[in-house]
């Protein structure tokens, strides 16, 4: 069978010079020729005007041919994505509204991939082309014929089926995806690890949406397959917009607490699991919100990093805690870092200007991160935080006990402390199989020379326990709740008074008996 010619491509330029020029040199051509046929009488005027008329015709045929095959070239190209040559976001919209015309059961899917800014600032973007056209020929080869495959932009893709039971069709190849992307992609040398958020809409025999409708429901049930943890497929329910607007309350909030100081700073001590005197104190970020409703940093943290409001938040903590924790001499001030953070490339020279600006002795510090960021992406996370260590800061690495941390992993980042989380604390006092859990992360602990912290403790029981097992440091309700700096300010002193008191008797009692002052 003949292949069909291809279009001839013009420039924009070249659609509107070419057909002028071609007009012009046919017209002067017949013009030209009249004149000599009318001087050598050697032609008939008429048959030359007939056969410049025929060519005239002629040419503008070709040209509107190939102008109508132009423009249905730039159609398509219109209506499908350069990288993957996949149909997108203007194709998808269009298949809706057709499809929807139908009458039967039509499904959307909406994939966001997991992880995927990550490997674009790590590899570099060519590295992160290659992996969404392979990531494509995935999506394309496991969905097969059952559904349409769409890319809409950067690392967002959408697939559709219509047709009786299209949504659960489409939900059962949205889990054989992620299923797949449980091992991960090789792109040329490299093995890349990449998950996907998947949010699911669809408009029914008895319920219509438009396009748009139908793309933003699907959009916002991924929104919250991402907010629930990731690597799921999750449909969309009404109560999402509610949640949504809540959200968008949350963030408008932080931003104008940030503005109005709503936020403040507890403190909760840390004792040394042998004398019970205070060592550290950890810097817990509290939001007194205007309206009087109590909303927890678990609540507002999260929001605050998907805003992108963490870092300016982040810092004002660390310029608060280190200004007030100078006035508490050999105590060291423990602050929680958020994986938002750490991802930042200006938070350690923001973090060496505080420290600067503050006069805060760096080995007194302590930064507390958890696993999640450090799993997603291994060798950012070492970058920074061997940046941080240069300053004197000392790394701890909290929760631990309810994430994946390895021997192996332990090594690498070299933390200077574990903190064990207090899930492990609770159940190595209920159980053997627990117990030994917490005691072999504490030898294992010890083998690479970190100190360890046993958190929440809340009983003498679970202090005994954790002391017995070789814990360094005990953070818990038994000892301090989280408390004001001025309450921080008293306990110091009182301590401090203690220890001076301890001291001078001490040196009375190896003082001679001569010597010693008379007692009453």
């Amino acid at each position: 069978m003949p292949q069909p010619s291809k279009p001839l491509r013009l420039t924009p330029t070249g659609l509107v010079l070419l057909p002028l020029a071609t007009v012009s040199l046919v017209v002067s051509a017949i013009a030209l020729v009249v004149i000599a046929s009318e001087k050598l009488s050697l032609i008939d005027t008429s048959l030359l005007l007939i056969a410049g008329a025929f060519l005239y015709a002629a040419t503008v045929f070709f040209l509107s041919r190939s102008g109508v095959a132009n423009v249905r070239e730039l159609e398509r190209l219109g209506r499908r994505d350069t990288l993957t040559n996949l149909p997108n976001r203007s194709a998808l919209r269009r298949d809706i509204a057709n499809l929807a015309q139908s009458g039967e059961e039509v499904a959307l899917a909406v994939f966001d991939l997991d992880g995927f800014k990550l490997i674009n600032d790590r590899f570099g973007h060519e590295e992160g082309d290659e992996l969404i056209k392979q990531y494509a020929v995935l999506m394309q080869e496991l969905i097969g014929d059952e559904a349409r495959c769409y890319r809409l932009g950067g690392d967002e893709f959408a697939s559709l089926a219509s047709g009786p039971l299209a949504g659960t069709i489409l939900e059962g190849l949205c889990r054989k995806i992620l299923d797949r992307l449980q091992a991960p992609i090789g792109v040329g040398e490299r093995e890349l690890a990449i998950g996907a958020s998947v949010g699911l809409a669809t408009i029914t025999t008895d319920f219509s949406l438009d396009p748009a409708e139908l793309m933003r429901r699907a959009d916002v049930a991924m929104y919250m397959s991402k907010r629930s943890g990731k690597m799921r497929c999750t449909w969309f329910n009404s109560s999402f917009d509610k949640r949504r607007e809540i959200v968008r309350d949350l963030e408008d909030g932080l931003r104008e607490g940030l503005k109005k100081g709503e936020f403040e700073l507890a403190y909760q001590p840390l004792v040394d699991a042998q004398d019970g005197r205070i060592v550290a104190v950890e810097a817990l970020l509290r939001w007194n919100r205007s309206d009087g409703k109590p909303i927890g940093p678990n609540v507002f943290i999260p929001v605050a990093e998907e805003a992108g409001i963490i870092n300016s938040i982040g810092l004002w903590v660390l310029q608060e805690a280190m200004t007030m924790a100078r006035g508490w001499p050999g105590i060291t001030l423990s602050v929680n870092i958020s994986a938002a953070q750490l991802r930042n490339s200006e938070f350690a020279i923001n973090l060496g200007e505080i420290l600067e600006e503050t006069s805060f002795p760096p080995h007194m510090l302590e930064l507390e991160v958890t696993e999640t960021y450090l799993v997603l992406d291994p060798h950012v996370a070492e970058r920074t935080l061997d940046v941080i260590r240069k300053f004197g800061v000392r790394i701890s690495l909290d929760d631990f006990g309810t994430g994946y941390a390895s021997i192996g992993f332990l090594r690498r980042f070299r933390f200077d402390k574990l903190k064990l989380d207090r899930s492990l604390v609770v159940q190595a006092s209920l159980d053997e199989g627990s117990r030994a859990m917490m005691l072999s992360s504490i030898a294992v602990a010890r083998a690479l020379q970190m100190d360890v912290t046993a958190e929440g403790v809340e009983t003498n029981d679970q202090a005994d326990l954790v002391r017995l097992a070789g814990c360094d440091q005990i953070q818990g309700w038994l000892y301090y709740k989280p408390m004001p700096a001025a309450q921080i300010d008293a306990l110091i002193d009182r301590q401090t008074a203690q220890s001076d008191n301890e001291t001078e008797m001490r040196l009375e009692d190896s003082l001679p008996c001569a010597n010693r002052e008379p007692t009453q």
